[in-house]
């Protein structure tokens, strides 16, 4: 039988890749007024073609549903896109040419911010205000790293801020010091907003922009849909700006910034942004909560404390940010106000006080579907791997870290030893156990490349490095597992699996091209696909000029 009306466009002849157990292969779709009509064959799809359809030749590539990125900063990523982009240099001499190129052809910008900088490249992670003094003199400088959880700054940022040999250490970060206790240029956490707090913020303006960057570069890369895993006023505003323009093309869900130095009477903030932001495609329906640091800082919370880098203790057993005690109260109270906690959680300790947290709320309410997440789980103890399952607790990992590569070989191994390095990164223990995988970028922290996400989580392997041996390989996943991870279970995450995630007659059309079938023998390495097309509710939001050819 004829369909009623013909489709918008069709893509036909390659390989159709469903992430749907019932129909896990086709050869073509069909999608009409932004919803798939038809999965099928040439055969099936072949009498939805009209005069005015699109029909888009595959010519043997392969389509998948549109990736969803369960961790990301696309705001953040585009501001650095319009400050001191620091990504695209490596090393001490080649970050000081950048920050002195940047510095010059901006001489009136009162302070000179960007960031991107490889922890690594430094002794102990650990870069010197010296180095920024002899390139930037007369103005204060803030550099934050690739991670976000540190800055770099000059002598006049830290005289602005007031911060010398007498300042305490706030009880969330540190301050790197020389021998005579003077700040030595380098911020941990808590205290890199010591400085940040007098930087001058991003006008309305350039947030705006940056959220347009950010989401274009995403697009670019086959994601339709995001979790941002920060969403504060000046984001917020931006979000609800495009939204309310019609200009947000993803599905976002923004995730609610909780402020850690203070305590559950934020709750009724969050419920009355939440429903003054639900616009269009943006709806900040989810609560972040950062209980800790990273690892290279010695901030992420550990059960136990961390080795000296020579085999002994330390005695620090880093830092949990928010009050253990008092966590399970706020996430009991979240959980009951119908909100989603997404959880930053790097340390074991971090991850237990998480899961401890989520537990009290399902025994006070029982299961809801609040779909909570915890993010990172960069070491795990092997006695919480099954909690995930049994909680309901969605693993939201990111693929990429989980390799050897700098930080991990010299800033992270040598202070956890050899037992605990193993339970890094857990991905295929997690799914024996049960548990339920997302997978995110955290991008600017990393790429959101989800091609090269997949890769590590398919080889423990860095595309940059694929001769090294692979990082824990008995946790690589298989590629249909991690497929599904950043489609299905990021849409799961999000609460958009009815609607996307898989490519299914009735679902929105959020759909990629790949320029070839990931499946295939001769395929290549993953992170060498590209994406050539994405489509949200049918409509092109990326379309690469080698589409056609």
């Amino acid at each position: 039988m004829a369909p009623d009306a013909p489709a918008d466009i069709v893509l036909t002849g390659g390989t159709v890749y469903t992430v749907d157990a019932a129909r896990p292969r086709a050869g073509a779709i069909a999608a009409r007024a932004g919803r798939i009509v038809a999965v099928g064959n040439e055969r099936d799809i072949k009498g939805h073609i009209g005069p005015r359809t699109r029909v888009v030749d595959l010519t043997g590539r392969m389509v998948v549903p549109g990736f969803q990125d369960a961790h990301v900063h696309p705001v953040h990523g585009g501001l650095n896109q319009l400050r001191c982009e620091l990504r695209g240099a490596r090393g001490r001499e080649g970050y000081l040419e950048l920050i002195a190129a940047y510095a010059t052809a901006h001489p009136d910008r009162p302070w000179i911010v960007g960031g991107g900088w490889y922890m690594d490249d430094f002794p102990r992670g650990t870069p010197l205000r010296e180095d920024l003094d002899a390139i930037v003199p007369d103005r204060p400088v803030y550099l934050t790293n690739r991670d976000g959880h540190g800055a770099w700054v000059n002598s006049r940022a830290l005289a602005i801020a007031g911060v010398d040999a007498s300042t305490a250490d706030p009880p969330d970060g540190r301050i790197e010091r020389d021998a005579d206790g003077r700040p030595s240029g380098t911020l941990h956490d808590g205290a890199a907003t010591l400085v940040e707090l007098h930087v001058p913020p991003a006008t309305a303006e350039e947030l705006v922009e940056a959220l347009r960057i950010g989401q274009r570069y995403l697009h670019s890369l086959g994601i339709t849909a995001w979790q941002d895993a920060i969403v504060e006023d000046d984001q917020f505003g931006a979000y609800t700006t495009l939204a309310a323009r019609g200009e947000l093309t993803a599905r976002v869900v923004g995730a609610l910034w909780w402020e850690r130095s203070r305590g559950d009477e934020q709750i009724e903030e969050l419920i009355e942004r939440r429903t003054r932001g639900r616009i269009g495609r943006f709806s900040p329906t989810s609560v972040k909560i950062m209980q800790d640091g990273v690892l290279e800082t010695f901030t992420g919370a550990m059960i136990e404390p961390y080795l000296d880098g020579n085999g002994g203790s330390s005695g620090n057993r880093g830092l949990s940010f928010v009050d253990p005690a008092r966590l399970p109260g706020y996430v009991t109270r979240l959980d009951a106000e119908g909100f989603q906690v997404h959880f930053h959680a790097i340390g074991d300790r971090a991850v237990r006080e998480a899961l401890d947290a989520l537990e009290a709320a399902r025994n006070a309410h029982g299961l809801t579907d609040g779909r909570h997440h915890i993010a990172h789980i960069q070491v795990v103890h092997p006695d919480d791997l099954p909690r995930f399952a049994g909680l309901g607790v969605v693993a939201n990992a990111q693929p990429y870290w989980a390799c050897h590569e700098g930080q991990m070989d010299t800033l992270t191994i040598p202070f956890l030893g050899p037992e605990r390095t193993t339970w890094q990164y857990p991905f295929k223990s997690l799914l024996k156990s049960g548990a339920r995988l997302a997978m995110g970028s955290d991008w600017s922290v990393s790429t959101p490349n989800p091609l090269l996400e997949i890769e590590v989580a398919v080889t423990r392997v860095a595309d940059i490095t694929r001769d090294a041996p692979p990082f824990l390989p008995a946790e690589r996943l298989d590629l249909a597992e991690a497929v599904e991870a950043l489609t299905m279970g990021s849409a799961y995450v999000n609460h958009l699996d009815a609607e996307t995630g898989s490519i299914e007659a009735g679902k929105a059309a959020d759909l990629v091209v790949l320029d070839r079938d990931l499946f295939a023998p001769d395929a290549g390495p993953i992170g060498d696909a590209r994406c050539l097309m994405t489509l949200v509710e049918g409509v092109p939001v990326f379309e690469d000029p080698g589409l056609d050819g």
